[in-house]
C-alpha cells in the first residue's frame, strides 16, 4: 500500500516537471506514437479491409498475415530495424513496428463490420440500380463503422501500451521512467509511470467506447424503414373495414 501511495507522490511531485524529460512532454511523445502509428496503419489497414469485406476476396490471406504479425516480438523486432536501418533513423524503425502491431485489428475491424451486414440490405440497394460505389460508401461504410471503430480501439490500445519500448532505443515517452527506475531500482518511479500508462489506456478506451455509441446508425437500411411502416397502425377508416 505504501509503495502505491508513493508511486502517486511521484506522479504528482513537482520534481516530474523538471530535468531533461518532464512527464507532460514523456506523455506527449507517447500519445503521438500513439497517435501516429495507429493512424499510419490506419490508412493501410482501412482501404484493404473495406476491399476484402466488399469483394469477399483475400479473407484467408488477411486472416494469415494478420496472425503473423501478432505473433512478432515487438522489442526485439525494435532492436532489431533500429540496428538494420542505423541510429539515424531509430523513431522510423519504432513506428514502423507499431504499425505493423496496429494493422491487424484494424483490418479486421474493417472486414468483419462489412461482413456483418444483413446481405438482404446489400441486395436492396443493387435493386434500387445502385453501384458498386454507392453499395460500398453509402450501405456498407456507415454500418460497418461501429465494428471498425472496434477495430481501432483494439489497436490503440495494443499500440499504447507497446510503446514503452521505445524508451530501450532511446525514444522518450513513458517508458523512459520505467527503464529508468529498474537501472536505479527504484520501483516507485517504475510503478508510477506504469500507472500513467494505465490511465492514458483507460481515458483512450472510454473515448472509443462513446465513439462506438455515437457510430451505430438510427436506422439499419429498408428493412427497417418497412419494419417501422408495417409497424405502425392502421388509418381509422382503413381498420373499420
Amino acid at each position: 500500500m505504501n509503495l502505491l501511495l508513493d508511486a502517486f507522490a511521484w506522479i504528482f511531485s513537482p520534481d516530474r516537471l523538471t530535468g531533461s524529460l518532464t512527464l507532460p512532454m514523456a506523455i506527449a511523445q507517447h500519445l503521438a506514437f500513439t497517435f501516429g502509428s495507429v493512424a499510419i496503419a490506419a490508412v493501410i489497414a482501412i482501404p484493404v479491409g473495406w476491399l476484402i469485406g466488399h469483394t469477399g476476396r483475400g479473407r484467408e490471406i488477411a486472416v494469415i498475415l494478420s496472425g503473423a504479425a501478432r505473433a512478432l516480438p515487438a522489442l526485439g523486432l525494435v532492436i532489431l530495424l533500429v540496428m538494420l536501418a542505423g541510429v539515424t533513423l531509430k523513431t522510423e524503425a519504432a513506428v514502423t513496428v507499431f504499425v505493423i502491431l496496429a494493422i491487424p485489428s484494424i483490418l479486421a475491424g474493417a472486414y468483419a463490420g462489412i461482413e456483418a451486414i444483413d446481405r438482404s440490405v446489400i441486395d436492396a440497394g443493387r435493386a434500387m440500380g445502385m453501384t458498386e460505389w454507392q453499395i460500398l460508401f453509402r450501405i456498407e461504410m456507415p454500418l460497418g463503422l461501429s465494428l471498425l471503430i472496434g477495430g481501432l480501439r483494439s489497436a490503440t490500445l495494443q499500440v499504447v501500451a507497446t510503446v514503452t519500448i521505445a524508451a530501450y532505443v532511446g525514444l522518450g515517452g513513458l517508458g523512459f521512467f520505467m527503464i529508468q527506475g529498474l537501472n536505479s531500482r527504484n520501483f516507485t518511479e517504475i510503478l508510477g509511470a506504469s500507472i500513467v500508462v494505465v490511465a492514458l489506456a483507460l481515458v483512450l478506451d472510454g473515448l472509443f467506447a462513446l465513439l462506438a455509441r455515437f457510430a451505430v446508425p438510427r436506422t439499419t437500411g429498408p428493412r427497417t424503414r418497412l419494419s417501422r411502416a408495417e409497424a405502425a397502425p392502421l388509418p381509422v377508416a382503413q381498420a373499420s373495414h
